[in-house]
């Protein structure tokens, strides 16, 4: 057991080394400032709408009165729906080069070769991906918090709404990367990441114009689904199970193709 424990030392910092790499690159380029921008504005603009729509239906300017309104399913809820849109619409673009970049530089051999297991590359690239991700998240807990000096919002459907968002953002990243070690044009592993997002995004309306079965499995595998109880502040093992068994998805994927790089290389 000893002779065992430096052994995982090793590895894991390993894989946090891989991570900071990856972080670091997103820096060096234009990338993570332009998805920093762009997720900053388009968020700032939802919750302004968000807050112009509360604030008439609580002055009665919808023909109804004065109406008391619950913060949080006027506006936090609807919200934290809008930011799953923008991550559906960024995210691609953030995992796109994560390996079609190795491949395109002709470093992804020397990665390969490396002492590095598969495993630990895929856990490195994926927690450097997950970290800017957080970062961009955090970025919105200035809006909260504007929220919470000037209001009286319920903290659990936040929570759980930003948990829903780091889930579900998990499912985008992993997916990513599977589809960034395929490739070595990142425009192409962009856009297929989308294209497979939004197909997973829309599949229950397919299944609305099925047979009850056919519609519960539908159902079952829409992405946006299983994300609609966090934003209520539900926290349901079934949707978490959902989301990391995504996740552990993506990135099996991700190790396939990266042991059939090595066979071809």
């Amino acid at each position: 057991m000893h002779l065992r424990y430096p052994r995982k030392k090793e590895s894991m910092s390993n894989v946090l080394a891989l991570a900071h790499k990856e972080l670091r690159a997103y820096f060096v380029s234009p990338m993570a400032y332009a998805l920093f921008g762009f997720f900053a504005l388009l968020f700032g603009w939802f919750y302004i709408a968000s807050m112009n729509v509360m604030l008439q239906y609580s002055m009665g300017q919808f023909g109804q009165g004065p109406q008391a309104v619950n913060l949080n399913e006027f506006m936090i809820r609807p919200l934290f729906g809008n930011t799953a849109i923008i991550l559906l619409m960024m995210l691609p673009f953030l995992t796109a080069r994560a390996y079609a970049e190795e491949k395109r530089s002709g470093t992804m051999e020397l990665l390969l070769t490396s002492p590095l297991s598969d495993l630990q590359i895929i856990i490195g690239k994926f927690l450097g991906a997950m970290t800017l991700y957080v970062l961009m998240l955090s970025l919105t807990l200035i809006h909260v918090g504007i929220l919470f000096w000037y209001g009286d919002p319920e903290w659990g459907p936040i929570a759980s709404g930003y948990l829903g968002l780091l889930l579900m953002g998990g499912s985008f990243i992993s997916v990513g990367l599977a589809i960034s070690s395929m490739t070595q044009n990142q425009m192409v592993a962009g856009l297929s990441t989308f294209a497979v997002l939004l197909l997973f995004w829309i599949i229950n309306w397919i299944g609305d114009a099925s047979g009850s079965t056919t519609q519960t499995v539908l159902s079952y595998l829409s992405i946006l689904e299983h994300f609609d109880d966090f934003s209520k502040g539900v926290i349901d093992t079934t949707h978490v199970t959902y989301y990391v068994s995504f996740i552990a998805t993506g990135l099996f994927l991700t190790a396939k193709s990266l042991d059939s790089a090595r066979w071809n290389g």
